[in-house]
């Protein structure tokens, strides 16, 4: 089977969870006997075309616009461009497109090919924003509706999601199949000095908290930090917060709020942090919180199961069905600091939970969240499909 695949994100560009999905999930599709062709955007420091791990990668170059609806009208036409001259040289079997970026240049090549198109939609308008309220929200959640509408099949991440594109994009569940994201495991850690580096977020009688991701509004970061003084209380301050990820705008509220809260001293904010050194922080870690108010599934928490970290989160979206309460983490009210701040605490004054937690959440990784058999699935969808 050959699959033409497009996605506006993919390493080293990442923005949000879609690259890590797609350098995830098709090196295995690979293995198992398929051939993958990526069309993606161009970015500094990779190759217009290279092979990564058997997918065929098509960057293109997609020149930066003020107006980002025009940027993402304009990346689509490429793609239909370059995904056309591709189907006059591979015959290709189907087209898997991911989330409404790269909606409008999917239907169109489906159109044009006759090839039947797979969806995956990663996250709705409606679940981000809690309903649509605004023209470009209007906009995006239309896109996201004709995309779904096209697909002769859609892939969603959660039994949550299935419910969301139902009600917010009218897709039947009937042509929709719930496949969980995976992850894929870190590289072995660079030797490093590890007390040395660990000085740089907190001094060594310090626990240390840490969210990573985008810094959006609906990741629950406010949440967060609302919860903070309660920890700090109870932990007679010798606790150290560190929000890793960008959002300029985001930031601004984000310190603002800190500062109200007499708290500053307490929270690092490191923007972005390369994935080489991710896991070095993972490694100091002693509790990763992820508060979102709206969450498709959370691979982060996958990530920081995987590193040995205990997990608390809020009972929105997809999340408690990554994290079982108690048992691979621990699972909280969503949107309510007291109950996140309790949360937390259970996790850093009781270290027998947080090591059993730990060791259930890594023995649970290969049994639901390993990308092979996630490729596995997949593929009976193409053929569903086909």
């Amino acid at each position: 089977m050959k699959i033409l695949v497009l996605a506006w994100e993919f390493p080293p560009r990442i923005i949000g969870g879609i690259a890590r999905h797609v350098a995830g999930l098709f090196p295995e599709i690979v293995r198992l006997g398929q051939a993958v062709h990526l069309l993606t955007v161009a970015t500094e420091n990779a190759p217009l075309y290279e092979v990564v791990d058997g997918i065929e990668v098509h960057r293109l170059a997609v020149p930066e616009q003020a107006d980002f609806f025009k940027w993402v009208q304009s990346m689509n036409q490429q793609m239909v461009e370059r995904g056309q001259k591709l189907t006059t040289e591979i015959a290709f079997d189907l087209i898997h497109a991911h989330d409404w970026l790269v909606g409008e240049g999917s239907i169109t090549l489906a159109e044009k090919t006759q090839l039947p198109l797979v969806a995956t939609i990663h996250a709705t308008e409606y679940g981000r924003h809690n309903g649509i309220h605004t023209d470009s929200q209007r906009y995006v959640s239309s896109q996201e509706r004709r995309l779904g509408g096209a697909a002769r099949r859609v892939i969603v991440c959660s039994q949550y999601m299935l419910k969301e594109v139902e009600r917010a994009l009218g897709c039947p569940p009937t042509k929709v199949d719930v496949i969980y994201n995976g992850i894929k495991p870190d590289a072995p850690i660079p030797d490093f000095d590890r007390c040395q580096w660990r000085l740089q977020f907190a001094p060594p009688d310090y626990k240390i908290i840490y969210y990573v991701g985008r810094l959006a509004y609906e990741k629950g970061i406010f949440v967060l930090l609302n919860a903070l003084p309660h920890v700090l209380a109870q932990m007679e301050g010798k606790v150290n917060c560190i929000i890793v990820g960008t959002g300029s705008a985001q930031e601004v509220l984000l310190k603002r709020q800190a500062e109200h809260l007499g708290i500053s001293q307490k929270v690092i904010f490191t923007g972005f942090m390369p994935d080489r050194d991710l896991p070095k922080l993972r490694s100091v870690a002693d509790c990763a919180v992820f508060p979102s108010l709206y969450e498709p599934f959370g691979i982060v928490a996958l990530e920081s199961f995987a590193a040995g970290v205990p997990v608390v989160v809020s009972d929105t979206g997809g999340l408690p069905e990554v994290v079982e309460d108690g048992v691979t983490g621990i699972v909280t009210r969503v949107n309510n600091a007291h109950s996140l701040a309790e949360g937390i605490l259970q996790v850093l004054q009781n270290e027998a939970l947080a090591q059993k937690l730990v060791l259930q959440a890594k023995a649970i990784l290969d049994v639901k969240f390993n990308w092979y058999h996630l490729a596995q699935q997949t593929i009976e969808t193409y053929h569903k499909c086909l």
